[in-house]
């Protein structure tokens, strides 16, 4: 099943692309590799979760705050690519950044919410290398950041 129609199937409306906040592309293609920069849990151009887990964001917020960045992530792959979504054929790596309290020791769970939509997007295309690491701080104050490398057909 093609990814747009598993996005619609989860009810998922692809938002226009946030616009970089610094000196950077969001999408950067090297032969058959596309890199995304990190994407922040933006809903309508603006962070929707601010704040560190372990302080003022918890767990299932940092999820959804995952779940954010990947769809934003998704969002610019497909304004990007020529045939969007429909031309990436395999999830090699997502990059996860939590903000969060030195104590706070569930950075891979908070992670999730970005893994988990990758798979029930692309199946086993989806599945991916990973790395997650916590932060002191993220621009506009964001709670996670998420950032992709993906293989083109």
């Amino acid at each position: 099943m093609p990814p747009t129609q598993r996005l619609a199937e989860l009810g998922i409306i692809l938002p226009v692309p946030m616009a970089p906040v610094a000196t950077y592309i969001p999408v950067s293609i090297a032969g058959n590799l596309v890199t995304v920069s990190g994407q922040l849990p933006a809903i309508d151009g603006k962070v929707a979760v601010t704040g560190k887990l372990g302080l003022n964001v918890s767990l299932e917020e940092g999820q959804h705050a995952a779940r954010l960045c990947l769809i934003n992530v998704l969002a610019q792959l497909n304004v990007t690519l020529p045939n969007g979504l429909a031309s990436i054929t395999k999830i090699i790596r997502l990059g996860g950044f939590i903000a969060a309290t030195p104590d706070f020791t569930q950075h891979a769970v908070v992670m999730n919410g970005a893994s988990d939509l990758a798979v029930a997007v692309f199946g086993d295309m989806g599945r991916h290398a990973r790395s997650t690491i916590g932060v002191s701080s993220l621009p506009l104050d964001a709670a996670v950041e998420v950032e992709g490398l993906f293989y083109l057909d």
